[in-house]
């Protein structure tokens, strides 16, 4: 037994009230993408794909599938959409992304939902284009929530940013403190 049993119960108690559920990966889907992106998923989304399903859940039902399939034809994988945005070793640019960031939900505009799969809590983070200064992306990136068992806590209660009739007037994303150190 996890320490995310529970939580993970409760989310996929609503993931199944939503549309678009898609049934979970299997433990060799999960192993194969992991192999793909050189690192193991936080624990607690790992679990989600395991145990809840592969994408169509969460905020706004839109957390990606972690592969695309013949069942989700034109839909971006995570694994696919975290491959895509680290740029080469070789590659001559000033575009880059943290390694093991994993983007989880697309909120529309090329701002995406991220875990951050190194932090011991998988800290959620916002990926905000239009805030890129210049060549800094370091000024893009927002802290959601410190945890994605917070974020999950927030969207089961309906409190989130997101949200329609949520209003809050001081409500101000702090930038990632971790954003200049890795990218």
């Amino acid at each position: 037994m996890n320490n995310f049993e529970q939580l993970v119960e409760r989310v996929a108690a609503k993931a199944a009230e939503g549309h678009g559920l898609q049934p979970p990966v299997s433990a060799e889907a999960l192993d194969e993408a992991e192999r793909r992106l050189g690192f193991r998923l936080h624990p607690l989304l790992a679990a989600l794909y395991l145990e809840v399903g592969n994408g169509g859940f969460g905020p706004m039902d839109s957390l990606l599938p972690l592969t695309c399939g013949p069942d989700l034809d034109g839909e971006e994988g995570m694994v696919d959409g975290y491959l895509a945005r680290i740029p080469p070793a070789d590659a001559d640019t000033w575009w880059s992304w943290p390694k093991g960031v994993i983007p989880v939900l697309d909120w529309g505009c090329a701002m995406f939902a991220c875990v951050d799969c190194r932090s011991e809590e998988g800290t959620v983070l916002l990926f905000e284009p239009n805030a890129i200064s210049g060549q800094d992306l370091s000024g893009a990136w927002f802290v959601d929530a410190g945890s994605l068992a917070e974020w999950l806590e927030t969207w089961l209660g309906g409190r989130g940013w997101y949200e329609e009739g949520v209003v809050d007037e001081g409500f101000d994303m702090a930038l990632w403190p971790e954003a200049s150190a890795r990218l």
